[in-house]
């Protein structure tokens, strides 16, 4: 199979759960299918890469957003997280989960294009 880049965006936090979770069942399902996927949350879904925040997140019917997300990290995923976004919200590095990096605008272009496909939540 041709090397592929998948590049999700969302914007969903933990106010909506199904939603929330749906992006990093995308990201593990692709994974498993030997895709490189790079997951870049802006908006209210910084929140979901704070420490303690993913084991609040669970959707009916889906796998626990904490499982998800540690699987995500484990099989080499990149999580970026908006900086100005992780400000406004008064998040500290120290308060992410590990293996979490921080991206403006040029981070997430960059990403897009040189991704084979871009999914937006």
């Amino acid at each position: 199979m041709e090397s592929s880049k998948l590049v999700i965006i969302s914007t969903i936090g933990p106010e909506n759960p199904e939603k929330a979770t749906l992006p990093f069942v995308l990201a593990t399902a692709s994974q498993a299918l030997d895709v490189d996927v790079v997951v870049f949350l802006q908006s209210s879904a910084v929140l979901l890469a704070k420490k303690g925040e993913a084991e609040k997140v669970t959707a009916h019917g889906l796998t626990p957003l904490k499982q998800l997300l540690d699987l995500f990290m484990e099989m080499g995923g990149t999580l970026y997280l908006c900086s100005p976004c992780i400000q406004e919200r008064n998040i500290l590095i120290d308060d992410l989960v590990t293996g979490s990096q921080i991206g403006a605008a040029g981070t997430l272009v960059n990403s897009v294009m040189s991704a084979t496909q871009v999914v937006t939540y």
